[in-house]
């Protein structure tokens, strides 16, 4: 018999993230080639949200979020590996257009 599939629903201020993988190598802006293998400390990263629970107020599934990735809490799914988070320890979520946005677009 085949176990039952179960969806997830995040609860309270929950946010669920898919982490944006750096697999590539950048580059600085003095054109200085960074290998992905080096760690920069506290660094921000992005990410999807791929889940919201029913008290957050200013994200939606689908968003792109900047946030810490050291001090949450890692969840794997059918191999994927998400970083779940409370709304508050966002920084930033990426919009096509707002009236107090900082100016920068991705």
């Amino acid at each position: 018999m085949a176990e039952p599939k179960f969806e997830i629903q995040m609860l309270h201020d929950r946010v669920m993230v898919k982490v944006e993988q750096d697999t590539e190598e950048r580059r600085s802006t003095a054109g200085i080639v960074i290998p992905a293998t080096v760690k920069m400390a506290n660094r921000l990263v992005w990410g999807e949200v791929c889940g919201v629970g029913g008290n957050a107020r200013a994200v939606k599934v689908g968003d792109k979020v900047l946030f810490n990735p050291e001090d949450q809490y890692e969840v794997e799914v059918h191999g994927q590996l998400y970083l779940v988070m409370r709304e508050r320890d966002l920084h930033a979520i990426a919009t096509p257009q707002t009236d107090n946005g900082t100016g920068l677009y991705l």
